[in-house]
């Protein structure tokens, strides 16, 4: 399938289609928040966003900047060509639990050592999630997990009919 046309991009603004491929990771300076249960389980000005060619970013942040007892180990785990073995957590925030949305990376691949003791978190699965003080949209579909800003255009991969790209 051939890539789609990028949406137009105005000034402050990043098309996802000038990220890389392999992808990069990066410091991100505006500060990071999740909200689980109506509980902030996460707050941090120390994060770092992986970026790739048609993807929002995915934001990792670190472990030591979620609250105690937020993230517990969970079942499963996967590999990606990149970044290497994730495992997988659960989320805890406000009496809620949610199984699974979280990842990190142990001992990721060469390159992507910025990863070690950091988590991401899929979007859709929480209360709300902000960089700065803008609320994110979750990336389309259930399996990638990027963070939508208005800082940043499309299309995004993940909605129905993208999986070509």
């Amino acid at each position: 399938m051939r890539r789609p046309p990028p949406d137009p991009v105005r000034p402050g603004q990043e098309s996802v289609w000038d990220y890389p491929r392999p992808p990069r990771v990066e410091p991100v300076r505006a500060r990071v928040t999740i909200e689980l249960g109506g509980e902030r389980i996460a707050t941090t000005g120390r994060a770092v966003r992986v970026l790739e060619t048609s993807h929002p970013p995915v934001y990792y942040l670190p472990i030591a900047d979620f609250a105690p007892g937020a993230l517990t180990p969970a079942e499963g785990s996967s590999f990606c060509e990149y970044k290497g073995r994730a495992a997988y957590l659960d989320v805890h925030g406000g009496g809620r639990t949610r199984a699974g949305p979280a990842w990190t990376y142990p001992d990721p691949s060469r390159g992507f050592e910025a990863l070690v003791g950091t988590v991401a978190v899929y979007a859709q699965q929480m209360d709300r999630c902000t960089v700065g003080d803008e609320t994110v949209v979750p990336q389309p579909g259930r399996f990638y997990g990027g963070w939508i800003t208005s800082g940043v255009v499309g299309p995004f991969k993940g909605g129905p009919g993208t999986s070509g790209w």
